[in-house]
């Protein structure tokens, strides 16, 4: 039994027995009520508030506990505890303990659902006064998304009675400040201001370890006064930044809120508050409110599956003053890393409040991933900023350019914007568009992290130029794993992990750029800017390994606006990739229909993107669909501009011998013979320079074998295995089974058909935890559907309009992919698969 039951229990068991009690415990804890029920029991006299009374009502009541037999209980809060009341309680406690009054329990909370009585203590902290107000004002069995103002109200009274330090120490407290800083801001020395602290614990609204119950925190966010509200967070933020503190927390409600389209939309009605959310250590934005001796707090979170929401500041506006400048921009590089919207809106504000701060908000914007906001701000100061500026504007508007894939463009500006990770970085603009290159550039500046990596991507993009590239690969890994502890924030032109991916499927090296990739994906190596190129990267790899389907998705995925504000996707370098991909895919897919719906897009992205050697891997991939649809002239300037560039940088084996590969494809299916055998003849001379080289050159003289029909199986055949020896499983099956449909040998015939089928399933095989129904692709999907409704392969062409063999084909890599043994078995197989999918039929 509590000590207040106990009391209640004597009292009434005995009415009118002597009895002296004192009742202490802050306000709204149920002094009152407790009160109200002795009243009922007993005749005794009841004192309440006893700590507002004078000097000489105290010393009556002394007088009155002191008599033989004396009937007295007298309730006080903590304080002010002056010595009067501290002589009274002093002799009150003789008989009995001083009664304290508990906050109160879920369990202990009647008439309201378990779930909805925790989502009422959690938010107040189960002050009786603060619970009944809260449960009054409920609607429904759940928690309300946001707090309704009639809960709020009854503490504008309340509010209005405190003394201007107390009201002052709550609204900091409410700000996110500490004691020594409101101790500071207030000019009271450690003992006055634990007295304080005493006197704000006593009104019920902080709690015993320093936090604003939450209820109390919303009211004050709502229904303090606004001038008040930012004269303290301006003068503690001036403090704060004096001392070389965190201020973020202090002024990140002094701005104006964002523009309605960046923000997600609030479903509050008139008169209501946002409820507790996710704490964020930032003042009002926290459920738990900012705890004394500390900056933020350990909020409450989400409490009882409610979709709360932040009163972020509410009715404060955008407060400007050249004195919060500093302060502006000292919180924008606190929020840089985790939040660079906020950091964004912080520089502009330190920026407006005559802070040097444009180039800093061109950064933070970029982080956002919206880089053409960024590009507009970056070149606004490049052109009319102080030079102090000048320099970090030109990084972010070379960022800018070599997103869009103007590497040229962004090697100048980054020579403008002078010493630094700058210069490592324009050193590999220039080897990219085959511009010449100082290396002793790309060392000046501070040994800092980002500075290394820039060193280390220049000097492996050199390395990759070299008849010898080998330790190119290493040297780029390298560089990836250097700057992940910078994570997400910091800006990059591209990423050494996407540069280490180029140069690992140039030579074939599957397995280490899709390790390097998921990674720099896992750590957010680059932030969101980076992450559709890390996609795309990905789902090259998984396209050349034949897994289609894995390879379309990932494209999906990189098409998803970037970052929590939503930017679309629009990098020209990465809409170039995409373009590849989409092209590639179809043409894999065998699916003529839609290789002619992407390709005008195809061509339009392509038109827009200069030459450069980051992009002959998609520029290879459109040769051979614009050959496959005779739509060679589309791509005509860039391969001739291509070769230059190649034959500028001396032929370098890693980045020729793939597109010499691609463009043997695209002269075969155009059938120019003279033009496959150039590029085989080059193939040849590049077949020393590593395994790759060489399986592309034995592969190339296997279709030209198969373009003049003198197929040579003992030549093919190795070939092709060796293509699936480095991870292009479907390239080397595709060899084998086109050169089996050409030959008149009928022993070469099935010895290359048995080749064929043994490297599709292999190239065929799921993923990890891929669900089997997405390993077929849309096409064959639809090939297996009529098949199941009894067509022939014939019919199922004229259908579709492929011809009989390309059904064939299909129908032979479906029976691979779900490892069927005879033909019984794979109707039964896909009738279970489609009857699966939505909207088949089977």
């Amino acid at each position: 039994m509590s000590q207040a039951g106990e009391l209640l229990r004597d009292a009434r068991a005995e009415p009118t027995a002597p009895i002296t009690a004192a009742v202490c415990a802050p306000g709204g804890f149920g002094k009152s009520t407790l009160l109200d029920e002795l009243a009922q029991v007993t005749d005794a006299l009841l004192v309440d508030d006893a700590h507002h009374l004078c000097d000489q009502r105290l010393h009556e009541l002394i007088a009155i506990a002191e008599r033989p037999g004396a009937r007295l209980i007298v309730a006080y809060r903590p304080w002010p505890r002056p010595a009067p009341l501290a002589r009274l309680t002093e002799l009150l406690r003789r008989s009995r303990p001083v009664v304290t009054l508990a906050p109160l329990t879920a369990d202990r909370i009647p008439d309201v659902p378990a779930g909805l009585a925790e989502f009422v203590t959690a938010f107040t902290c189960g002050v009786p006064r603060y619970v009944s107000r809260l449960v009054s004002t409920l609607t429904g069995p759940q928690p309300p998304a946001r707090v309704p103002a009639a809960a709020l109200a009854p503490f504008a009274p309340e509010l209005d009675e405190l003394g201007a330090d107390l009201r002052t120490l709550l609204l900091a407290v409410e700000a996110g400040g500490h004691f020594d800083l409101i101790a500071a801001l207030l000019g009271r020395d450690q003992q006055s201001m634990s007295e304080l602290v005493v006197a704000a614990q006593a009104t019920g609204m902080l709690t015993a370890d320093g936090r604003l119950v939450p209820l109390a925190r919303y009211a004050i966010a709502a229904l303090g006064p606004i001038g008040q509200r930012v004269g303290v967070r301006s003068r503690m933020a001036e403090l704060q930044l004096a001392r070389g503190g965190p201020v973020l927390p202090l002024v990140r409600h002094l701005l104006a809120e964002p523009p309605a389209a960046s923000r997600a939309p609030e479903a509050a009605g008139p008169g209501a508050y946002p409820g507790p959310g996710p704490a964020d250590g930032h003042g009002p934005g926290t459920a738990g409110g900012a705890g004394l001796g500390q900056t933020g707090n350990a909020g409450l979170g989400q409490v009882g599956g409610a979709g709360l929401g932040q009163v972020g500041g509410a009715g404060l506006g955008q407060v400007g003053g050249a004195g919060l400048g500093p302060a502006f921009e000292a919180a924008g590089e606190e929020a840089l890393h985790d939040d660079p919207a906020l950091a964004a809106r912080l520089f502009a504000a330190a920026a407006e409040a005559g802070r040097p701060a444009a180039a800093r908000r061109a950064l933070a914007t970029a982080l956002t991933g919206d880089l053409d906001q960024a590009a507009r701000l970056a070149d606004q100061t490049v052109a009319t900023g102080a030079p102090a500026q000048q320099a970090e504007a030109a990084y972010v508007a070379a960022v800018a350019m070599a997103h869009r894939g103007q590497l040229d463009r962004a090697a100048d500006l980054l020579r403008w914007a002078g010493p630094g990770p700058g210069a490592g970085f324009r050193a590999v603009a220039l080897a990219a568009v085959g511009r010449p290159i100082d290396p002793d550039e790309a060392q000046d500046g501070p040994p800092t992290l980002l500075h290394s990596t820039a060193g280390l991507m220049a000097r492996g993009v050199r390395e990759s130029l070299t008849d010898a590239p080998a330790g190119a690969l290493s040297t780029l890994v390298q560089a990836s794993a250097l700057l992940e502890p910078a994570g997400s924030g910091v800006l990059l032109p591209d990423s050494p992990a996407a540069l280490a991916a180029l140069v690992a499927l140039h030579g074939a090296d599957l397995d280490v750029a899709e390790a390097t990739l998921d990674r720099a994906l896992r750590t957010g190596l680059g932030g969101p800017l980076l992450v559709p190129r890390h996609l795309l990267l990905h789902a090259w790899c998984r396209m050349l390994r034949g897994r289609l389907s894995a390879a379309g998705r990932l494209v999906t995925e990189a098409a998803a606006p970037i970052g929590p504000e939503r930017h679309p996707a629009a990098g020209g370098r990465d809409r170039l990739f995409a373009a590849g991909l989409r092209v590639g895919l179809a043409r894999r897919d065998s699916d003529l229909v839609g290789l002619r719906a992407i390709w005008p897009d195809a061509c339009q992205v392509l038109i827009g993107q200069p030459v450069d050697l980051f992009m002959l891997l998609p520029l290879g991939e459109l040769a051979v669909a614009a050959a496959r649809l005779g739509e060679h002239r589309r791509v005509a300037t860039h391969l001739t501009e291509a070769e230059r560039l190649l034959r500028q940088l001396g032929e370098p084996p890693l980045w020729s011998a793939p597109l010499h590969w691609s463009r043997l494809h695209a002269a075969i299916l155009a059938e120019e013979t003279a033009e496959a055998e150039r590029h085989a003849e080059a193939l040849d001379r590049l077949s020393d320079a590593g395994p790759y080289p060489a399986a592309l050159a034995s592969a190339a003289h296997g279709w030209l074998a198969v373009l003049t029909e003198r197929i040579d199986a003992g030549q093919v055949e190795p070939a092709a295995r060796g293509l699936a020896a480095l991870g292009l499983a479907w390239d080397g099956a595709r060899l084998a089974g086109q050169a089996a449909i050409r030959t008149t040998d009928r022993k070469a015939m099935a010895l290359l058909l048995d080749c064929a089928r043994a490297l599709q399933g292999r190239s065929s095989t799921a993923e990890p935890g891929e669900p089997v129904e997405q390993l077929l692709s849309e096409r064959e999907r639809e090939v297996a559907a009529l098949v199941l409704a009894g067509m022939t392969y014939k019919q199922v062409a004229d259908k579709l309009y492929l011809s009989a063999k390309t059904v064939e084909h299909h129908i032979a890599r479906i029976r691979q992919r779900l490892g069927c043994t005879d033909r019984r078995e794979l109707l039964a197989r896909l009738r279970e698969l489609l009857a699966e999918t939505p909207g088949a039929v089977a």
